[in-house]
């Protein structure tokens, strides 16, 4: 509920106006049944034409009155709950993008979609409801047992004790409903999970010929998601019913007790009916109020983990936001790592261990090593995707973890070994590191990244579809587009993660040759599994199993490090066999 107040808090006026005009327009269709049996009480009275005129007069202007404050209150009220969710949708966008890898192993990439997506929904949904029909609900009970105590005591307290009963019927079915609700988004989860991944591994699944296992596991997931549905609507399964009794029993009450009251003309006809349509009413707010109790549990409940998000604490933390540290001086050494430990959080043993070197400007420094080596983590820990658990990584001699993680960044290029592009176009994508890139800049770097010839032979050139993911593209033709991405970027210091393994010998030696005289201003580390890749790198680092087997030239390695030359032996071997 305050993750709600916190998000309507700065549409107020938006909601004081919605809660206004909703009000006007209850009163007045409560006034509609007084004048009517004014307008009645006339007619049986032997009232003049010119009477039943004027109140029907009145009738006509309360029911216009009504209706407009009906209609601009919707309008309102709708402007008011699309905000709010834009708002809370977008600070869930912001919070994701401060969430580590961690953090997203911890929720879950399909949960974060739920929440954003569907949790929000649900949440858009039960704000509607609310304000439009719960909201009145006080108001209608307030105002039409008032004016049915001030025709009749004793049928007042009849229709008070009615209400008081719907009431505590729909609090104790929404209470026994809550925790079912909160199974039903966790179920939801797990459907999202499995379809994403059937989705995603769709060429997998059909290689091996396991539709049928997919489709049981999924069938499971659905299964659950329907009987725990199904669970929850039961309970409100004979509310609707317990309702139209509560209020048929009230009109009976009515009728019963008005007999006398009627012949001893302390009340009359006219009086009747507007007892019976003020019940009516309140009876219609509170099955349309007991309908959008239906959804406030789930509603509940997705506030919560919405909550739960926004409450998270990164495992990866701007200490220095609001005072970012002024660009270093150029040195020699733009990465450094000193004396590096690092484990996982979820994990006991380490996946490097006193690791030390440095990148420097003008050089190549290589990573190789052995499948779960932690290569790669050695990149994820200069981006600071992690933070080391031991040691220092510096930038430019500064320590990373005291700088803010936007403006580390931006003094870093990344190319990832699977390549990833976003739907739009290839100047939108050569265009995300660098916004302001001349369209000569962007062929440049594709020359370089030998990805040329590539976009002179497609139709639009530079402006061609790319779509999501950039499915329409080989591996190499991503790999290349991905490194000319980085290379329009000219940042400080280049990583690339083994991102040159979908290109043929060829195109990888032409690649490095072209970066060697692009990337003379700025420090290079390439992560790969060829040795043939990074032979020629000023320096090669070696890993094997997290620690450093040795460092040194191609030429320096072979003769002192004896992981580095079975490496270089198996893949000379494997060359000569193919």
């Amino acid at each position: 509920m305050k993750l709600i107040l916190r998000f309507l808090k700065p549409h107020w006026k938006l909601f004081v106006t919605t809660v206004v005009l909703l009000t006007l327009d209850v009163i007045g269709g409560l006034f509609i049944p007084t004048l009517a049996a004014q307008m009645l009480n006339q007619g049986t009275a032997g009232g003049s034409f010119g009477q039943l005129c004027r109140t029907g007069l009145l009738m006509a202007a309360a029911a216009l009155a009504s209706g407009a404050c009906a209609i601009i209150g919707g309008y309102v009220c709708a402007v008011l709950v699309a905000r709010v969710s834009k708002d809370m949708r977008m600070a869930l966008y912001e919070k994701s993008l401060k969430l580590s890898v961690y953090d997203f192993r911890h929720f879950g990439t399909a949960s974060i979609t739920t929440r954003t997506v569907s949790d929000v929904n649900t949440i858009q949904m039960a704000l509607t409801n609310t304000v439009q029909l719960i909201l009145p609900v006080p108001i209608i009970c307030i105002v039409a047992l008032a004016l049915c105590f001030r025709l009749d005591r004793e049928i007042g307290l009849v229709l008070l004790a009615v209400i008081g009963v719907l009431l505590m019927l729909a609090g104790g079915i929404m209470y026994s409903a809550a925790p079912l609700f909160k199974k039903l988004q966790k179920l939801l989860d797990r459907m999202s999970a499995v379809f994403l991944e059937n989705i995603t591994g769709v060429r997998v699944i059909r290689a091996f010929n396991c539709e049928s296992v997919e489709e049981e596991r999924t069938d499971a997931a659905f299964e659950d998601y329907a009987v725990t549905s199904i669970k929850a609507n039961r309970r409100f399964a004979n509310l609707d019913g317990l309702s139209f009794f509560f209020i048929n029993l009230f009109i009976i009450a009515v009728y019963y007790l008005s007999g006398a009251k009627i012949s001893g003309g302390s009340l009359q006809i006219g009086d009747i009916t507007a007892m019976i349509e003020y019940a009516i009413l309140v009876m219609f707010f509170l099955m349309m109020a007991q309908m959008v109790i239906l959804t406030l549990p789930r509603a509940l409940e997705c506030s919560d983990r919405i909550q739960e998000v926004l409450d998270h604490t990164p495992e990866i933390r701007d200490f220095t936001e609001e005072n970012p540290p002024k660009p270093a001086e150029q040195k020699d050494a733009v990465l450094e790592f000193r004396d590096v430990s690092f484990r996982f959080a979820d994990a006991q043993e380490y996946a490097l261990r006193h690791l030390s070197f440095s990148c420097r400007r003008g050089e190549t420094t290589a990573i190789i090593g052995g499948t779960g080596s932690g290569k790669s983590t050695i990149a994820s820990l200069a981006l600071r995707f992690h933070d080391v658990t031991e040691g220092a990584v510096l930038l430019s001699g500064t320590d990373i973890r005291e700088m803010t993680q936007n403006w580390l960044r931006d003094h870093l290029a990344y190319v990832q070994q699977k390549a990833w592009l976003f739907s739009g176009t290839i100047a939108s994508n050569l265009r995300y590191g660098n916004e302001a890139a001349t369209e000569e800049e962007l062929l440049h770097a594709a020359e370089i990244a030998q990805a040329g010839e590539l976009i002179r032979s497609l139709p639009d050139g530079l402006n061609a579809y790319v779509a999501q993911g950039g499915t329409n593209f080989s591996g190499g033709q991503k790999q290349r587009l991905s490194i000319a991405r980085a290379l329009v970027k000219k940042p400080e210091l280049y990583i690339f993660d083994d991102s040159f393994s979908a290109l043929d010998f060829k195109t990888d030696a032409a690649l490095r040759r072209a970066l060697a005289d692009e990337t003379k201003d700025a420090a290079v580390l390439i992560i790969a599994q060829r040795v043939s890749t990074i032979r020629h790198a000023h320096q090669i680092v070696v890993l094997h199993e997290g620690e450093m087997a040795g460092i040194g030239t191609h030429e320096e390695l072979m003769e002192n490090c004896q992981v580095y030359r079975e490496i270089y032996e198996s893949q000379t071997k494997e060359a000569q066999e193919e």
